[in-house]
């Protein structure tokens, strides 16, 4: 018989909180496209609203400048192409400046030239460099660009310096487009105060449902100017398509837990990740934890033991019953690289070996006592075996 297991993956995805689920539920109950006029469709209307209502004042971005998409991939791609309008000028943008840490979805997501792009580095703590940002606006004066950066990073938690990159950026005449997927609903992403032009979020990560995300932007005067998604013309024209009421319904529940409890949940998880990585410390004193001398996510810890490997830690605490990540997984499923520790200039020895726990809404102390023990007992029993040796259960 399966015994207990304890989620701690959500940054990868969170649980479906109750909110959004009950939400979800009365529109899947409801009949009705909301781009139909009679009754049935002006209520799906009216729900998709009400959520472009409430996460405009969540992010302090017009509800009007809010494009609902399928999540913050496709949000990314939307947004990180040369026909990007914010402001007056309508000349379409001539670079993307990224940093180096930034998710795929923006590195390998973006519509501009390969040549068109620039990739700027991090500092060994794993945050842009700005002495770098500030050399590449410089070295493109007189162009138009659009910088991409994280508002947290998704793997290490890390959060990015985005407001001194904005004004860094619109001093010279750029724009800031910040990914918030991993940090909404966990710390404040407010658009004015983060200086950004146009933000992105995606429900899943903080207790909404799969397949729902959003572009917000500052000015409800941005727009794409040339969309991917070509139909209807739903979403302003900006995303064809009949829109996903249960989703953004879902996602507008989550939203409203996520603002009650942001504060009070932001101080229990890092109370519960601060002593989980006093622990990893006590079982592994040679454990390195990535990021840790910057300002995190509350809920996010990233580390490596020297001589353990990720995929054998990985392959153990599943068998024990807990869920992490390592440092990035592809489409199949196989661990590789973190090209984010790879930026930092971590060896990749330390690399191959990183693991991300990450806590949520319903993270409890006997979770984190559950990765403990598996922790320890893999630990005690694999530690330093050679490169591809057999795993040992302990």
């Amino acid at each position: 018989m399966q015994g207990p297991r304890a989620y701690l993956d959500h940054n990868a995805t969170t649980p479906l909180h109750p909110a959004a689920r009950d939400a979800m539920c009365a529109a899947l109950a409801r009949p009705g496209n909301a781009s139909s006029v009679h009754a049935e469709g002006r209520a799906a209307r009216a729900a998709i609203e009400t959520a472009r209502i409430e996460l405009g004042a969540f992010v302090g971005a017009p509800a009007k400048a809010i494009v609902f998409t399928s999540g913050g991939t496709e949000a990314l791609n939307l947004a990180l192409t040369p026909h990007l309008v914010v402001g007056a000028a309508k000349q379409p943008f001539e670079r993307l400046l990224l940093g180096a840490g930034e998710h795929a979805a923006a590195l390998a997501g973006h519509r501009f030239p390969a040549d068109s792009v620039e990739i700027l580095p991090l500092t060994p703590q794993g945050v842009l460099d700005l002495e770098a940002l500030e050399s590449a606006l410089a070295r493109n004066a007189g162009r138009r660009v659009v910088l991409a950066l994280q508002a947290a990073n998704n793997e290490t938690g890390v959060i990015q310096p985005v407001a001194a990159a904005a004004r860094l950026a619109h001093a010279a005449g750029a724009v800031l487009v910040c990914d918030a997927v991993q940090a909404a609903g966990k710390t404040d992403c407010d658009i004015g105060r983060l200086e950004a032009d146009a933000l992105i979020v995606s429900g899943h990560k903080f207790g909404g449902p799969q397949g729902v995300g959003a572009l917000c932007f500052a000015d409800p005067a941005s727009h794409i100017g040339e969309t991917m998604i070509r139909g209807g013309g739903q979403e302003r024209g900006a995303r064809a398509g009949t829109e996903n009421v249960a989703a953004i319904a879902g996602m507008a529940g989550a939203l409203r837990a996520a603002g009650e409890r942001l504060e009070l949940e932001r101080k229990v998880l890092a109370a519960l990740r601060d002593g989980l990585e006093s622990e990893i410390a006590r079982i592994a004193g040679d454990a390195v934890f990535f990021g840790a001398g910057q300002a995190r996510l509350a809920n996010t810890s990233y580390f490596a033991v020297p001589g353990v490997e990720a995929q054998l830690l990985l392959m153990f605490l599943d068998i024990e019953g807990v869920a992490v990540s390592s440092g990035s997984a592809c489409s199949s499923g196989k661990v590789k690289r973190s090209h984010v520790l790879t930026a930092m200039g971590v060896a990749p020895e330390l690399a191959g070996g990183a693991i991300r726990v990450s806590l949520g809404w319903d993270s409890s102390e006997e979770d984190c006592a559950l990765f403990l023990k598996a922790l320890e007992k893999v630990v005690r029993t694999n530690k330093g075996r050679p490169r591809g040796a057999a795993f040992e259960a302990a």
